[in-house]
């Protein structure tokens, strides 16, 4: 019999109870149940009307076996697929591999909330635990295949008994692995013929280009970024000119600035326009810019930003994420959220910035004696939700819980300082042709900023470049109407490719 995909309420704890899943001082994870010679797999079906269209689907859970550093088999990556039913030729059909970033995240976000055929609805920031499943109308499952990726260490996946998981907290060897998963997934259901297209979010931006790098036998059709790719490599002033968009937004969201009669796009629009020109010409003078200029800009930046012009001064007008978020509302005890800067918490005295987000809800505000929040003490955290639905839906056998995020593993990485995403990606669009480049991001986000600049910069030809920027924070499909646009920008990109 076919499942229906609107599920009850199940009951679980709020998000204040939810589990931190740690072992040998957090620095790794139990693995219940997870074995070279007999990795698991679940495989259900069911049913969604989305758009309109009757759509039958399977959802498979399977663990994918990948060697260690020894080449011996080392660790079970889980792949959460969901394909349709019904095609006569799947081989043509186009299949998307997605995962979000972290890193030392699962691919929850993604899956959970914003593209999956079953959607998780929370309540509100940092809510792991709220069993709230019904249909997702905005699953774009009708129109290509679905496989979310979840990394070691996270969700499901967990490194073999006695194999150290820390040699997958590295850029270059998770990029090799989750690598080796896409491959291993197109031949085994058959679809090296596929269309296929490559979604990373956040780090998970990092992961795509990375990919490119050291593993490129893989072919892809498109490439889509969501909520970052764009900075790291775009000149020593290219993190404080991309994100002048998003505080003023902020700016604007929190009436900190004269809006004179002007939507907040169109002060999005016209900061953005400053950044790049006024601005970055006054930072790349640095020491020479003369004083009176220097002032004047000030002034046209506090006009923007919100914060005082003798502040930006001071700080010869670089801002840093922390000085705009700690004082734009200082007047209030209030910080900013980095992640969405709507989102506000109390300013305390030993604010981290990051990992205490308001917006992440992870860290609430802590006493001005306490010491700094650290991503060390944090470990790994559950998402008891998630596992759930997993567990008894997709009938998934596993014992361990679902992680939704690893700060153990994130405290861990070694980062691939020597490559440069947007500056990957450019470079694989000039050998193949047929690639195009989707990038998406919320100019609430002031972690990811003004993205299309670094795209730019790095090479990325304007004509086989999509850039959109939403009214939303770093989850760009954080709302409804959100969620519907950034699945339909999905779609049409898909679609677009396939033409």
């Amino acid at each position: 019999m076919r499942a229906c995909c609107t599920i009850a309420v199940l009951g679980l704890l709020c998000v204040a109870t939810a589990p931190r899943a740690q072992a040998q001082g957090g620095a790794t994870l139990s693995s219940r149940g997870v074995s070279a010679t007999a990795p698991r797999r679940a495989v259900t079906d069911h049913e969604i009307t989305v758009g309109g269209r009757h759509v039958q689907y399977t959802a498979t859970v399977a663990d994918d076996i990948i060697d260690g550093a020894d080449g011996k088999p080392g660790a079970a990556v889980v792949t959460i697929a969901y394909t349709r039913d019904g095609i006569q030729n799947a081989t043509q059909r186009p299949v998307m591999f997605l995962f979000n970033g972290g890193p030392g995240a699962s691919s929850s976000p993604l899956h959970m909330s914003a593209l999956g055929p079953v959607r998780r609805t929370a309540r509100g920031a940092g809510d792991r635990s709220s069993a709230n499943f019904g249909e997702n109308p905005d699953s774009p499952i009708a129109d290509f295949d679905l496989v979310f990726i979840d990394p070691v260490s996270t969700g499901f996946s967990r490194a073999l008994p006695g194999v150290d998981p820390k040699q997958w907290y590295d850029g270059r060897r998770d990029a090799i692995a989750v690598g080796q998963v896409i491959a291993d997934w197109l031949q085994l259901h058959h679809r090296g013929s596929s269309p296929r297209f490559l979604t990373g979010e956040s780090y998970g931006t990092t992961r795509v280009g990375l990919i490119l790098k050291y593993c490129p036998q893989l072919r892809f059709d498109g490439l889509i970024l969501v909520s970052g790719g764009g900075r790291e490599d775009s000149g020593p002033n290219a993190v404080y000119v991309a994100s002048i968009a998003s505080m003023a937004a902020g700016a604007y969201f929190h009436d900190k600035i004269d809006r004179r009669g002007r939507t907040v796009q169109e002060v999005v629009d016209q900061a953005r326009n400053f950044a790049r020109t006024r601005y970055a010409a006054a930072l790349a003078r640095g020491k020479s810019l003369p004083a009176p200029e220097r002032h004047r800009i000030a002034e046209e930046l506090a006009a923007y930003i919100g914060l005082p012009a003798a502040l930006i001064e001071a700080h010869r007008l670089r801002i840093s994420l922390n000085i705009y978020m700690f004082n734009l509302l200082k007047d209030q005890g209030l910080r900013t959220g980095l992640l969405d800067v709507r989102a506000t918490s109390a300013l305390v005295t030993n604010a981290a910035g990051a990992i205490d987000d308001p917006a992440l809800g992870v860290v609430k505000p802590q006493a001005h004696t306490s010491a700094k929040p650290t991503a060390a003490a944090l470990g790994a955290v559950a998402s008891p939700a998630v596992g759930q639905y997993l567990r008894d839906l997709l009938r998934f056998p596993s014992g361990d819980p679902y992680i939704g995020v690893n700060f153990s593993a994130n405290v861990a990485w070694k980062y691939d300082h020597g490559a440069d995403t947007a500056s990957l990606i450019a470079a694989r669009l000039r050998q193949d042709a047929r690639v195009r480049l989707l990038a998406v991001s919320g100019f609430y986000d002031l972690a990811g900023g003004d993205d299309e600049w670094g795209f730019v910069h790095a090479g990325v030809p304007a004509g086989r470049l999509t850039f959109l920027q939403f009214a939303a924070g770093h989850e760009v499909y954080g709302d409804d109407a959100n969620r519907a646009r950034f699945a339909n920008a999905l779609r049409k990109f898909v679609l677009q490719q396939r033409n």
